[in-house]
């Protein structure tokens, strides 16, 4: 997730630093506000089976990749704009990186007691904006030009305030530093050279 985090942004910043920024600060301003909102004392927080502190949880990551597939949806559009090749080099590297992002929903959810079946839904439904805001971003390219960098640079900020302050604690808390920090960086530079030889 790192990875795909710091290719949006540089995407977006490539396009223009400022709005690029504008976008970072929104997507952190964002999903400080939900969580906050989310970790108000609620008896009835629930999200299927899970109920308190593990729906919170649950609906905060499935929040956050939800609005995060906005910016993908709109960027693969924007990218078919500019040629086929482009738009279809876009779109594998969104789909290869929504499998950290269905994996970390799913590895969200079934600790805390969901089904495999129901973090698979809940994994599809987060993508869901791609297919349907793509289409209108490319037919009114134009339009989305002058939002896609802010909102590459909203999905960039979103996923990486939710991997320093949930998802990156929490793996600590179950396995050694060195492990987690390892496999971090190795699927960082992986996701990154990836999306080199792609682009």
């Amino acid at each position: 997730m790192l990875g795909a985090t710091a290719g949006l942004f540089l995407e977006a910043a490539h396009r223009s630093g400022v709005r690029a920024a504008t976008g970072v600060l929104a997507g952190v301003a964002f999903i400080v506000v939900l969580s906050r909102i989310l970790h108000l004392p609620r008896e009835d927080v629930a999200l299927g089976a899970l109920r308190g502190e593990d729906a919170v949880k649950a609906l905060l990551i499935v929040a956050v990749m939800t609005v995060h597939s906005i910016a993908e949806g709109v960027g693969v559009g924007a990218a078919f704009a500019g040629g086929e090749t482009l738009g279809i080099l876009i779109t594998i590297a969104i789909a290869v990186h929504n499998i950290p992002e269905g994996l970390a929903i799913s590895l969200v959810l079934v600790p805390r007691g969901a089904s495999v079946r129901t973090a698979a839904g809940w994994s599809i439904f987060s993508s869901l904006p791609q297919p349907l805001l793509a289409v209108p971003a490319f037919l009114f390219v134009d339009r989305f030009a002058e939002l896609l960098p802010v909102a590459l640079g909203f999905a960039s900020g979103a996923m990486l305030w939710m991997v320093a302050r949930e998802l990156l604690p929490e793996a600590l808390e179950q396995a050694p530093r060195r492990s987690v920090l390892a496999t971090a960086l190795v699927a960082f530079v992986a996701m990154v050279v990836f999306q080199a030889l792609l682009l």
